[in-house]
């Protein structure tokens, strides 16, 4: 037994020296540094400062208007994200002609990088792009998408809507192929129209996944960053600054490390708090 344990140890130890390394210190590291004045560039300088970090944070304007943009973002994606998928997902759940085709469809831009789709719809929001020649055919006027600070972050959530809905349907098509059909016909034997059968059978047995969607998309839109680096970098006038892109800013800018990974903690914290209230609530309808 002991030499099993041994040899199992042995192999692992790649992966946990590698999860120790990349994993575990860096986060561990952070935390230090949340209570540090630190400057990469001068790490001998470093002080201790308590809280004074996360006082500086909650003090800071810029920070609570990217907080601000982010809950904008967050609130504004995740119920159309959602929706749509489900719908989606029904939709291609019957017998359809090139229904694995149109399924492929959906889910293809979930598989390509957030990098590539972002510089995609950045020529495709250009003043002289797709969208504003197609506005300019029906004789509409041209919209400065990404430089209007009114309609930038919109913009962005446009993008991201249409990038990420086909990931979620998938997720709801599979929890939907795992429904008895005899439920279904059950239903219909009771009279249930298609509505009917979608709201009394569906919706119900699918919270577990459309608990799973949710909190997942909360998380990952609390922490939108590539979108915004790639196509405003925080602009116009900070209109589309989100926490993780201001947190970036500081850090690898202005090398306030210790300020940095405050608010990287504090957006911890409030994505915690967001992922717990959403099971909780979910889980009491379910």
């Amino acid at each position: 037994m002991a030499g099993r344990r041994a040899t199992t140890g042995l192999f692992l130890s790649p992966w946990i020296l590698t999860f120790a390394a990349f994993g575990i210190f860096p986060i561990v590291f952070s935390f230090v540094l949340s209570f540090l004045r630190y400057d990469p560039l001068n790490p001998a300088g470093a002080s201790f400062i308590a809280f004074e970090n996360y006082a500086r944070a909650l003090r800071d304007r810029t920070f609570w208007q990217s907080l601000g943009n982010t809950a904008f973002f967050t609130i504004g994606t995740i119920p159309v994200t959602t929706a749509g998928a489900f719908l989606l997902a029904v939709a291609l759940d019957r017998r359809l002609p090139a229904r694995s085709l149109f399924r492929a469809g959906f889910f293809v831009p979930s598989v390509v990088s957030m990098v590539v789709i972002s510089l995609i719809w950045k020529n495709l929001y250009a003043p002289f792009g797709a969208l504003n020649a197609a506005l300019d055919a029906f004789g509409l006027p041209e919209v400065a998408w990404l430089q209007n600070p009114k309609t930038a972050l919109p913009a962005i959530m446009l993008m991201d809507v249409w990038a990420s809905t086909g990931y979620y349907m998938l997720l709801f098509l599979a929890g939907l192929q795992s429904i008895p059909r005899e439920l279904y016909e059950a239903s219909a034997l009771d009279g249930a129209g298609t509505w009917a059968r979608v709201r009394h059978v569906t919706v119900p047995l699918l919270m577990p996944v459309t608990l799973f969607v949710v909190v997942i998309n909360t998380i990952r839109s609390l922490q939108v960053f590539i979108e915004v680096f790639v196509m405003t970098r925080g602009g116009p006038m900070n209109s589309t600054l989100t926490t993780v892109f201001y947190l970036y800013d500081i850090g690898f800018f202005k090398f306030e490390m210790g300020y940095a990974s405050a608010i990287a903690y504090l957006l911890f914290l409030l994505i915690l708090g967001f992922s717990v209230l959403e099971m909780r609530t979910m889980r009491r309808r379910a």
